[in-house]
């Protein structure tokens, strides 16, 4: 240990003496340990940390896949169950007692209004769960109380229980809160406890519930668009505590043998041939220490691309200090060399080299902390800009602190082997010869052999980013089939202002009347949701004439309902027949406006124009006769092909279904999400205005979001933003790395050869031909670089292939365009010592030598 410490302390001496190279060698490090660190950061909060709740992994989920939110009928093509209706849920539970709880929850987190007292409602978002959620996730109240059995029956009073950062950020922490009533929806709720503080609900979400209330109240809050009853709709996730011992995989077994036998005894599973579906129906147990993993799915390949490109950062910043300190080593060698005459061990000198490169290390990791908190500060900003209360923190953690220190220990090694080595090779004699006159044809071989790894591997990152951007700008930049210049779309929540479907039509008149008459404003459209919100609403099509579809037929088409101005309002242009109008009440026949995709298609060959079809069952299928065909525009997912759709008039509630499911179905289909307003021209004060005229409409209609329609349909793109900006970002990083890299190489191989480079000028060499010559050498290295890194980047290409869009993996023009502009920042790093070693004037450097 006391040679250990008489290391250290060399170390911190030499860096001392050359406080250029220390300073270069840190900020170089804590760059490359700061992004890998701040990558990390998200990495273990949304992929590798479990749930704040007792004893996780004792915790299951029935499902293990990302179906949200509320689906009818068979879930997956494979059979794989992962949404569970109510009743589907209270089986299950009541089938498996190897489960000790067995708890429900909500599969989509949706904004409620709320209102306390005579305040303004304001939305927040709201999760039902089972009365046993709780007490299943091992969690109790930080003050108050949580749920009991009895709060999960018919006709208890409702009660919520209100999470921590709500608490404190919506109520200032007054802890009168618990014990009084809020108005949910316009229904009395008592808040009976909070949650604890660092309790976010079961899963990782940017915007997670401010309220849980019990499944039992689910009738109450949402009166007639509730859901609980209807046994053949699936829209709760289950997760549950399995008891020690028990085994996973006879009890998935089991559960998918219950689910069939449930699924048999449903007409709406039997019908239409379903029960040859049936057989195949099952889901699978995936542990649920992390939760709902969703988020996971969602961005658990971006985050694992990211690690590893700025893994490769960090290797090249490494191979940029191992040049340094070779460079060093190589002006030490005279000391090393009489150090070893002297009787110093080989072993005392690699470990004196390992110990300064370990030092510097931990100090790169110490600068590197402060570089990753405003990274992940600014990543987190990028991926959820809409975030209010993300339960992900740029602050490290204990686990980051560790990965921090194990990086910078490893980081230490990896690029102060090779001099450590090199080191310790030097020869006693070469002291007496006087090393320090020896010319040196060259660079040394491992340095040249860095600066080919650092070409190599800038050209991957390069060619990645070059990649995923032109990729992002495709998406960003796509035909989505409609018009967002001065568009303004507000999110609201009609249900939760206490309205019902009597009430609607007035208030629907009443909001574009308003808003049509403000200054500027061209048209207002009204929707049950706008296109790439993040919203969709499908069934299955029966064509009037034609046999039932089958289980394995495509049906299945996406609709929306919307106001008569909507189209013009989004710019979506009526192609054949006529748009929604007026003229399209309850009394009149029932129409629907079709895209090209739905005439594509159920009607190739035909003219859709008069033909009926309808939803749910064949004998629905004479119900809505096709007015008009609208133009193709993306609603959905704008990474896929436009879906077939169809669009229903706001005027017309379908009140022939017998089915309870659809019955709701269409209910809540009658309650818009969203208002789009076309401004003229830009207008400075839209958001004002936009907000005074709907609090004079109706002051309880919280608005849940307002955007203009350009940001909500950029918002589709933050995922892809992110990672093309952090990968250009990293790709500019090894660039300059890279660069830098071959000028220390060439000016430190210049600075060995000035008496070489005198003498040949001595004896007739141009400067022309001694730049020539200098730059020769760079030039090789960057070309074998560029060449060892062409094959490696198109494997790396098959990697990110999901993650592209209009690109393909092995684009020419991007890889011409990376190596291009490698190319030329290596010629300018190579260049400058080149015309330096240019100037040398001959006599004085044989004279210096």
């Amino acid at each position: 240990m006391g040679g250990l410490w008489h290391d250290v302390r060399y170390a911190l001496r030499q860096l001392r003496n050359s406080p250029g190279f220390a300073i270069t060698a840190v900020l170089t490090l804590a760059l490359g340990i700061g992004a890998n660190t701040a990558i990390f950061t998200l990495v273990h909060a949304i992929l590798i940390r479990s749930l704040p709740v007792g004893d996780p992994s004792q915790l299951y989920r029935i499902g293990d896949l990302d179906d949200c939110c509320v689906n009818g009928g068979f879930i997956n093509e494979n059979g794989d169950f992962d949404l569970f209706s109510y009743d589907l849920y209270k089986h299950l539970r009541d089938s498996a007692p190897e489960f000790s709880q067995l708890a429900a929850m909500q599969a989509a987190i949706y904004s409620v209004n709320v209102r306390r007292g005579s305040t303004v409602s304001k939305a927040s978002n709201n999760e039902f769960v089972s009365g046993n959620y709780f007490s299943t996730f091992g969690i109790g109240a930080f003050t108050g109380r949580v749920f009991t059995p009895a709060d999960d029956t018919a006709g208890a009073t409702p009660v919520a229980v209100l999470s921590y950062q709500a608490w404190q950020a919506d109520y200032a922490g007054d802890p009168s809160i618990v014990g009084s009533t809020l108005y949910i929806q316009g229904q009395p709720v008592t808040i009976v406890g909070i949650a604890p503080p660092g309790f976010y609900g079961d899963r990782i979400s940017s915007n997670p519930p401010a309220f849980w209330i019990p499944l039992a109240d689910e009738p109450v809050i949402e009166q007639q668009n509730s859901m609980l009853h209807q046994a053949d709709t699936n829209w709760l996730y289950a997760i549950g505590r399995i008891r020690p011992g028990t085994n996973v995989l006879p009890l998935q077994q089991k559960l998918s043998a219950s689910l069939r036998q449930w699924l048999v005894t449903e007409p709406a599973y039997a019908q239409n041939g379903g029960k040859s579906e049936i057989p195949k129906q099952h889901v699978v147990l995936a542990p649920a220490g992390g939760g709902i993993q969703n988020l996971q799915q969602e961005e658990g390949s971006g985050l694992r691309m990211l690690m590893f490109i700025s893994g490769l950062v960090l290797l090249i910043a490494c191979a940029n200090i191992a040049n340094l300190l070779l460079t060093r080593g190589a002006a030490r060698r005279s000391e090393t060399s009489i150090r070893m005459a002297l009787g110093a061990a080989r072993k005392r000198l690699i470990r004196q080299v390992l110990t300064e490169s370990i030092l510097l290390g931990c100090l790169g990791g110490l600068a590197g902390l402060g570089i990753a908190y405003l990274g992940t500060n600014m990543i987190l900003s990028l991926a959820f800009p809409d975030s209010t209360s993300l339960p992900i923190h740029a602050s490290p953690s204990l686990p980051v602190l560790g990965f921090t220190f194990a990086l910078s220990l490893l980081t230490g090694v990896v690029f102060g082997i090779a001099p450590a080595w090199l080191t310790s090779h030097s020869e006693p004699a070469e002291a007496l010869r006087g090393i320090n006159r020896a010319t040196g044809g060259s660079a040394s071989l491992p340095q040249k052999s860095l600066v080919i790894f650092q070409a190599a591997l800038s050209l991957v990152l390069l060619t990645g980013a070059g990649l995923l951007i032109q990729s992002l700008r495709n998406l960003e930049h796509q035909e989505f089939g409609i018009a967002t210049a001065n568009r303004y779309v507000v999110h609201l929540d009609p249900a939760g202002a206490g309205y019902t479907t009597t009430r609607l039509q007035a208030l629907y008149q009443q909001m574009e009347q308003r808003f049509s008459a403000l200054p500027g404003v061209q048209s207002v459209g009204l929707a049950l949701y706008s296109p790439l919100e993040g919203n969709n609403w499908g069934d299955c099509v029966n064509v009037e004439g034609r046999p039932a579809p089958g289980t394995n037929d495509d049906c299945g088409s996406s609709w929306d309902r919307v106001s008569p101005d909507f189209f013009a309002t989004v710019g979506q242009p009526i192609l054949r027949g006529r748009g929604i109008t007026e003229q399209d009440t309850q009394t009149s026949r029932f129409v629907a406006v079709v895209n090209q995709a739905f005439v594509k298609k159920f009607f190739p060959k035909e003219d859709p124009i008069g033909k009926h079809f309808g939803t749910i069952d064949q004998r629905y299928a004479s119900s809505f006769e096709i007015v008009g065909v609208v133009a193709d525009a993306k609603y959905i997912n704008p990474r896929n092909p436009v879906r077939s759709m169809f669009f229903r008039p706001l005027t017309q509630q379908f009140t022939s279904y017998k089915e309870a499911s659809a019955v709701t179905g269409e209910t809540r289909s009658m309650f818009i999400n969203a208002i789009v307003i076309h401004f003229k021209s830009p207008q400075q004060d839209a958001d004002a205005l936009i907000r005074r005229t709907l609090g004079s409409i109706d002051p309880n209609l919280a608005i849940v979001s307002l955007h203009t329609l350009d940001y909500q349909v950029s918002d589709n793109f933050d995922q892809e933003r992110l990672t093309a900006r952090l990968t250009g970002l990293f790709g500019l990083l090894a660039l300059i790395l890279a660069s830098v890299g071959l000028y220390g190489v060439t000016a430190y191989s210049v600075a060995r050869r000035t008496r070489e480079i005198g003498l040949r000028m001595a004896l007739g060499a141009t400067r022309s031909s001694v730049v020539s010559m200098v730059l020769r050498g760079a030039v090789f290295q960057i070309l074998f670089g560029l060449g060892l890194g062409i094959p490696v980047t198109l494997i790396g290409g098959h990697f990110i292939a999901n993650q592209l869009y209009g690109v393909h993996a092995y684009d020419l023009m991007v890889l011409t365009v990376a190596a291009l502009i490698l190319f030329a920042c290596a010629f300018v790093a190579g260049y400058i010592p080149a015309r330096r070693a240019a100037s040398i004037d001959p006599m004085q450097a044989l004279r210096s030598e």
